[in-house]
């Protein structure tokens, strides 16, 4: 399934490379960062991925196709 995360201020290049499998850009105050999520250990493990960087993230959100 595919889903969008946005979080909160911009991300530097370096931080969006975290996360390879995911297509990134940045709305005012924002970055967004839209992808597949397999399963629910993968969903935890991206959590986790922003949690190590201290990122905040504001939302996380199933997309329609």
């Amino acid at each position: 399934m595919r889903y969008e995360i946005r979080v909160d201020g911009q991300m530097s290049k370096e931080m969006t490379t975290a996360f390879p499998e995911w297509d990134t850009f940045v709305v005012p105050d924002q970055t967004v960062l839209a992808g597949e999520v397999d399963d629910e250990a993968h969903l935890y493990g991206l959590l986790l991925r922003f949690q190590s960087l201290g990122l905040h993230v504001l939302e996380f959100r199933r997309l329609t196709t």
